[in-house]
């Protein structure tokens, strides 16, 4: 009996360290917002005050590290063909917030939104309900839960109905939503419109939603639009496919999506299993 005591608790010991390993912290989200796209971005987020204001500017390939409080709620998004003075006054063609780089309102419409609501279980999205303006990702870095990858990777401005094209210099540089369009209670939901039910999917939501499948195309697109994690940093990124591994480096360590989850988990069970078997050989000595 005293021998089984002297194995149990060093196994005892070592599961809950091993279980300590794991993320339980809900303090803090780090969100990693990176441009992938061969024109320059100027990121916006609202409410600003965890990211350099509400505005940034990202050059091709350029990436910003924040850390935002889990009681935060907001929506980021990318601003293009802006030219902003040194006071930081100035334009955009497309997600403009007014004549600032400190956003402090939405974005004019069309715009791709990122949009999370952070608390013990996250909810994040990626919506085109405001039209699209670049291909966008939101994905999860080793949380727990669903924490699927959403977000839109094609770039509707090739595909877009040329009734909903917004052009500048002969150029497509966004395409706007049937509801910006048309301000029909149809594609807006609204009126006898206003509820799941009786919102349906139209010719141009589908058009969306065919080419965006983890995206919202309507107001009501809830099923496949819509995502949970827990205990997770994000990686929004601009014009990167969903299926990319996307990388953040920041306490000093690369934080990777995909396979550095499981490589972590291998190395975890690995050390129990070597323990155990050192353990047991001790007691087969005995």
């Amino acid at each position: 009996m005293e021998l089984h005591l002297h194995i149990t608790l060093p196994i005892t010991l070592l599961l809950a360290i091993i279980l300590s390993g794991q993320r339980t912290c809900e303090c803090a989200r780090v969100f990693t917002i990176v441009n992938y796209c061969k024109e320059t971005l100027w990121p916006a987020v609202t409410p600003g005050e965890y990211f350099n204001g509400g505005g940034f500017v990202l050059k091709p390939g350029q990436s910003e590290v924040f850390t935002a409080p889990v009681s935060w709620s907001g929506r980021i998004w990318a601003r293009t063909g802006c030219k902003f003075d040194q006071s930081g006054s100035g334009q955009c063609q497309t997600g403009s917030c007014g004549s600032t780089l400190k956003c402090s309102a939405s974005g004019k419409t069309p715009a791709s939104l990122a949009e999370f609501t952070l608390a013990q279980v996250d909810f994040y999205d990626v919506s085109l309900v405001d039209g699209f303006n670049v291909p966008i990702s939101v994905k999860p870095l080793n949380g727990k839960g669903n924490c699927s990858t959403a977000g839109c990777d094609s770039d509707l401005r090739s595909t877009c109905p040329k009734e909903l094209a917004v052009k500048a210099n002969g150029k497509t540089i966004g395409c706007r939503s049937a509801c910006d369009v048309f301000n029909a209670d149809e594609y807006c939901c609204r009126g006898v419109y206003g509820n799941p039910v009786t919102c349906k999917p139209t010719f141009y939501s589908k058009k969306f939603k065919d080419a965006c499948p983890t995206s919202y195309s309507y107001a009501y697109d809830d099923p496949t639009s819509i995502f949970t994690c827990s205990g997770t940093d994000y990686v929004i990124a601009f014009c990167s496919s969903r299926k990319r591994q996307v990388c953040s480096y920041h306490n000093n360590k690369l934080h990777c999506s995909g396979s550095q989850g499981f490589k972590s988990l291998i190395g975890r069970w690995g050390i129990l299993m070597i323990t155990l078997f050192s353990l047991l050989t001790l007691w087969v000595g005995f």
